[in-house]
């Protein structure tokens, strides 16, 4: 990939740190559809994981498994972990993919994840959409689609985990030009998947254009453009009975008032 997995390489790193703050050993793991071998290296590696198994849709990283993502072949409650990096925004069924995760954990499992998702490459996304209806007329939609943080926590849920984690973390990649970046993407596999895209090549005209609208509208004072680049992080357990559980409300033996130092008033009454 010539330097273009520096995204994947900081995500993977992520993920291990989040892993080694969990003191448990997982004898069985599953690394989903990461386009690379280096998480499931890592994982091996370390002495928290008994066996990685590598599941991906494409055969040209050699994972142990290929198979579509839209059908695992998992067995249920058989894995002690699952861990996934940036793969998840490709998946055809997301809210599917989640629930065979789910099932395939065993009770108390663990599932990490981070995918690309919010306004991940806004700037490539509003400067082709401008310079295609300048040159065209009219704009197709030329990036895919991306998960909001709220949406995929709502996912997670709906897949039936527990102890649901979500957050995001927003990196901010800088390139000599919007060529560049798009070199990039291609290395990373990262082209438009959309079933409704334009088919036909895009225009020279409509790609010089978008570079200028690049350049005027995301540049910095030393003529390098900026890419976004949203990571989503997510982290779920498989139900089990001694995770903790929520208090019923009205259950509480303490008063939070007392806890605050402050003087409780009846909802509606104003404040002294």
């Amino acid at each position: 990939m010539d330097g273009a997995d520096f995204l994947l390489a900081g995500v993977v790193e992520d993920i291990c740190e989040r892993l080694r703050a969990v003191k448990r050993q997982f004898d069985l793991a599953a690394d989903i559809g990461t386009p690379l071998p280096s998480l499931a290296r890592q994982l091996a590696a370390s002495d928290q994981v008994g066996r990685v198994v590598r599941i991906d849709g494409l055969a040209d990283t050699a994972p142990d498994i290929v198979a579509d993502l839209d059908a695992l072949p998992l067995a249920p409650a058989s894995l002690d972990l699952a861990v996934s990096a940036l793969a998840l925004q490709w998946a055809d069924d997301l809210p599917g993919l989640l629930a065979q995760i789910r099932i395939a954990l065993k009770p108390d499992g663990l599932f990490l994840a981070a995918f690309i998702g919010g306004e991940t490459l806004t700037e490539i996304r509003q400067s082709l959409a401008q310079a295609e209806d300048e040159v065209r007329g009219g704009a197709s939609p030329r990036v895919s689609p991306f998960v909001e943080l709220r949406s995929a926590g709502a996912l997670l849920q709906r897949a039936g985990f527990a102890l649901p984690v979500i957050d995001q973390e927003r990196r901010t990649v800088r390139y000599a030009s919007a060529l560049h970046l798009m070199r990039d993407l291609r290395a990373m596999g990262a082209t438009n998947v959309l079933h409704d895209r334009d088919r036909r090549p895009l225009p020279r005209a409509v790609l010089v254009r978008a570079t200028e609208i690049y350049a005027e509208r995301f540049s910095d004072a030393d003529g390098r453009v900026r890419a976004t680049f949203d990571v989503i992080s997510l982290s779920g357990w498989a139900p089990d009975r001694s995770q903790p559980k929520p208090l019923k409300p009205g259950s509480a033996t303490a008063r939070l008032a007392d806890a605050l130092g402050s003087v409780e008033r009846p909802a509606g009454e104003k404040a002294g």
